[in-house]
């Protein structure tokens, strides 16, 4: 059979056009669409980490090419439109302020007098401090509002405190409950009462003041809760001031003592309640050092 002739279409430069099965055509009609509309995407809309819809290739075997970046890519502190803004770290909760010890509030009004009569505290001890062994009781007048084992709990702590008496080598203390026991007795009382206590011993104090006694202690309950208007401290400090100056008197010493200078600590057996002369109020025998605090006898 004689071959056909064929008219072949050429182009414009006279070559002659190259037909291309259907299935091509088609495949490079696909890989042109899905560059074209990747080269937009890139241009307009920058997403990344997020599945996008393609037009996938017709033939699986021929995998699309990546498209260039037609533009540098810039780092942005704007949050993408499709990806929700990062949740922000919960704010630090501002620290907790400190609540200041809670001061001592004192008795709307001190009764002037009581019933007279003393209840004793409960118990015995454990010694503490060192040197000779004095026991004590601790007694409260009846219808004052401090049960006695309270004002024993907190004696015991004056007695024990490393300023005191006792960690120097001037005395050991233990609390007890038997009269026959104890060498001493430190009793709270009011007013009318500690006046006439003291009274028994000649003493004068005014409705004001403690005392020590042949059998102990005497300390006046309007001292004991309200302190002194002399005295920097509370009316806690001055509670153990009270306990040192008259336990002073009870270990043997018996003279009062003065300012030693201006500015200095005032000694535990000066009667700080008339005065300080210039001296700072102190509660304790001894000072931070361990050295004891003294001025000139009275």
């Amino acid at each position: 059979m004689g071959k056909r002739a064929v008219a072949r279409r050429k182009d414009s430069r006279g070559r002659p056009l190259r037909i291309l099965p259907l299935g091509a055509a088609l495949v490079v009609l696909s890989l042109g669409s899905g560059a074209a509309l990747a080269h937009w995407q890139g241009r307009e809309r920058p997403v990344t980490g997020v599945v996008q819809d393609t037009v996938q290739p017709l033939l699986p075997s021929s995998p699309s090419p990546e498209p260039a970046d037609p533009e540098p890519r810039t780092t942005s502190s704007a949050p993408s439109r499709n990806r929700p803004p990062a949740a922000k770290p919960p704010a630090a909760k501002p620290p907790e302020k400190v609540k200041p010890p809670a001061k001592e509030k004192p008795p709307a009004k001190v009764p002037a007098s009581g019933a007279g009569s003393f209840t004793t505290a409960r118990g015995t001890g454990r010694p503490s401090g060192s040197g000779p062994l004095r026991r004590y009781r601790v007694q409260v007048e009846n219808g004052v509002d401090i049960p006695a084992k309270d004002a024993a709990a907190e004696i015991e702590q004056i007695l024990a405190h490393p300023r005191g008496w006792g960690a120097h080598g001037r005395g050991s203390f233990q609390l007890v409950e038997s009269e026959a026991d104890a060498d001493f007795v430190i009793r709270i009382a009011t007013p009318a009462t500690a006046d006439r206590l003291c009274g028994a011993q000649g003493l004068d104090t005014h409705g004001e003041l403690n005392c020590e006694t042949a059998d102990g202690v005497v300390v006046n309950l309007r001292r004991w809760l309200l302190g002194s208007p002399t005295f920097a401290g509370t009316p806690a400090e001055y509670r153990h001031l009270i306990i040192n100056h008259e336990i002073g008197h009870e270990i043997g010493i018996r003279r009062h003592l003065g300012c030693g200078g201006a500015d200095r600590l005032a000694p535990v057996m000066m009667q700080q309640i008339k005065g300080l002369d210039g001296c700072r109020s102190n509660a304790w025998p001894y000072d931070e050092d361990g050295t004891y605090v003294t001025g000139p006898e009275l």
